[in-house]
């Protein structure tokens, strides 16, 4: 039978389940992905794993979130994460090195393997021929440890690519297309793959920027072949060795089919505050602007910058802007100095800053109240600028730089230059400075972790109840998203490896009352919480579903899930259950009190069961869609507990 790319990956490293669209299948994976925001919880599971050696074949973590050090916080768990890494037979990109996405996919990144990473950008090295999948840091955890990694089996959705771009249109601006066409859940249970003769225009960062913002989509993942052009890219970085050619046989199908023209794709813009409300750049030019900002995991390139600075060039930027430049990997800024650009940038008026996510997840670059930033970034969900009122658009490189000149949004095409035609260095900067090699398992076994003040182990989590009466604590609407849930910034990513104290600042952009709230109903039980569509969107951050849940989160019951949050929430003992009539949604209030009896056999027994509202006369029918093995560990109370009573030894 002819396969396509993605279900040749999955066959190739599927340990258990059937290759049908809507099962748990469970993969074997071959590298993980840790950053600085997430990895210190992983590192602390793997301690209470007792792991001896990481049983992947490359596993790397990355500082590259919590790069300000205000104080000791960042610094220490720095130190916690290199000695962790060292312990545990890691790479270790030290902070300065670089984004992880295109430093992973510069430096270790393989056609034909997966990866798992704690966090939802991950899926930005199906770019190189890999499935690639954000998860939460349990289950990266595990994966180190040698444990599949459970998901349900996705649809392939193929997207054939034809024409070529045109002058002023990058691949941000594809991607953005298709965020216009399908929203932020239009991916949600798919892997998307990408097709057809347009490939040949798209080089190896044009497939990383497409892939990456698939998260922005609610895909599982986003496949592109292994071809001459990662055979390329992977020469350039001293690497061809590692490449494979990988490509969908002559015949293969796809579960859903579509076609991009990408000679017909304008510049776009993604208004606030949503990825999804995407118009053309035209629609909206003359919104005035405070800030332009380049870089991020989803502008990583040298072209990127190379673009920006040529269209900058011997100009200045409009009186009142913040041109911030956010550099992505340390051997690409090299690079960009040598040829010339950061002096382009720096003489119209950009702010340098160091490689790294910085203003990206609110590390830093906050705009002003009340102001309109424009940034080639991911995402633009309420607050996560660090601004908790903002305003931000997401556009290309192109849009960016014409718009600093303007100060104003502008169409690039307006601009009265020649379009700049950039190209890689024939010869890029390889920089292996910052990332160090795992030890020798005998060298490493000598390694002590370094724990600082704030770190704080996980406390333990009870088994799920079997009688619930709990109230509904919060009723929020459609695409709440994990920053919402939990805030990044430079306020709360310092407390990622304590949790008593990250979880003060839970669920504070919608009700600021929710921790005490919270707390109050932990010996009583617990409580419920109500939300529409695509519930738990964006980061893959663990903390949005370990911090409610260590204030007393029991239920979540929605209309639907994205799928990292859900997963989440079933490691850390959530019930995640979604209404079986969406229009009961509209029998709950924020106050009720739901009650349900014999949870736990009606949840082994059958995926519909009923909850009831209590003095209102009134019972709301609910959903789970639970595997076996995730019934079990629901039972338990988390996969934590889950994992010390199968008494595996990692």
């Amino acid at each position: 039978m002819p396969l396509n790319i993605t279900q040749k990956l999955i066959q190739d490293h599927l340990i258990s389940g059937e290759m049908v669209p809507g099962t748990e299948i469970g993969l074997k994976i071959d590298q993980t992905l840790t950053q600085d925001a997430t990895g210190t919880l992983v590192m602390l599971e793997l301690e209470a794993m007792k792991l001896d050696r990481a049983k992947t074949e490359a596993s790397a973590q990355y500082v590259d979130h919590n790069l300000i050090q205000e104080d000791s916080k960042n610094p220490d768990d720095h130190l916690f994460l290199h000695s962790a890494t060292r312990r545990f037979g890691l790479y270790y990109s030290r902070p300065g090195n670089g984004v992880s996405h295109p430093v992973h996919m510069q430096r270790l990144a393989k056609p034909g393997k997966t990866l798992l990473g704690s966090d939802s950008h991950t899926c930005a090295n199906g770019c190189m021929g890999m499935l690639a999948m954000g998860a939460g840091g349990i289950d990266v955890a595990l994966a180190i440890a040698g444990e599949p990694f459970y998901v349900k089996m996705p649809q392939v959705w193929g997207i054939k690519l034809t024409g070529e771009m045109p002058d002023w249109v990058s691949a941000k601006d594809v991607i953005l297309e298709l965020l216009k066409r399908h929203d932020v859940k239009g991916g949600v249970g798919k892997v998307i793959e990408y097709y057809g003769p347009g490939l040949d225009s798209l080089s190896a960062m044009d497939r990383h920027v497409i892939a990456n913002m698939g998260a922005e989509l609610g895909a599982t993942g986003t496949v592109f072949p292994s071809d001459k052009e990662i055979k390329r890219f992977l020469k350039e970085q001293g690497r061809e060795d590692d490449w494979m050619e990988l490509v969908a046989d002559k015949d293969a199908t796809y579960d859903i089919h579509e076609e991009l023209n990408l000679s017909e794709i304008e510049p776009l813009i993604a208004k606030p505050s949503s990825p999804g409300n995407v118009v053309s750049v035209r629609e909206v030019a003359g919104t005035p602007i405070y800030q332009s900002y380049v870089g991020s995991s989803a502008n990583p390139g040298y072209r990127d910058f190379a673009v920006a600075a040529e269209i900058v060039k011997g100009n200045h930027i409009a009186d009142g802007v913040s041109f911030d430049i956010n550099p992505t990997s340390r051997q690409m800024l090299t690079d960009l100095v040598k040829e010339g650009h950061i002096a382009s940038l720096l003489q119209a008026g950009g702010r340098l800053h160091q490689a790294g996510c910085n203003g990206c997840i609110g590390m830093g670059q906050a705009p002003a109240t009340g102001r309109n930033s424009l940034r080639t970034t991911p995402r633009n969900f309420p607050g996560r600028s660090g601004t908790r009122e903002d305003s931000v658009f997401l556009c290309s490189p192109e849009t960016a730089a014409a718009s600093a000149l303007k100060g104003e949004i502008t169409d690039p095409r307006s601009l009265d230059i020649d379009y700049p035609k950039v190209k890689d260095p024939k010869k890029p900067t390889v920089d292996m400075n910052l990332l160090d090699a795992p030890l020798p398992l005998e060298d490493a076994r000598k390694v002590e972790l370094q724990k600082g003040p704030n770190i704080a182990s996980i406390p333990d989590m009870d088994e799920m109840p079997d009688n619930i009466e709990i109230p509904v604590l919060l009723k929020m609407g459609d695409n709440i998203s994990t920053d919402e849930i939990l805030a990044g910034g430079a306020r709360v990513l310092p407390y990622r490896s304590n949790l008593p104290e990250i979880s003060k600042f839970t669920f504070e952009i919608i009700d600021d009352t929710y921790y005490h709230r919270g707390k109050e109903t932990v010996k009583q039980g617990g409580h419920a919480i109500v939300a529409g569509f695509n519930y738990g969107q964006g980061s893959s951050r663990e903390h949005a579903a370990l911090a409610p849940r260590y204030l007393g989160l029991r239920v979540a019951l929605v209309k639907d899930f994205a799928r990292i949050h859900w997963q989440n929430l079933v490691n850390f003992g959530v019930l995640p259950v979604t209404f079986v009539d969406e229009s009961d949604y509209n029998k709950l209030e924020q106050g009720d009190v739901l009650v349900g009896k014999g949870l736990r056999d009606k949840i082994k027994q059958g995926q519909e069961f009923t909850l009831e509202i209590k003095g209102k006369n009134e019972e709301i029918n609910v959903r789970h869609t639970l595997s076996e093995r995730q019934v079990e560990i629901m039972l338990k109370g988390g996969i934590i507990n889950w994992v010390k009573a199968r008494n595996v030894t990692v």
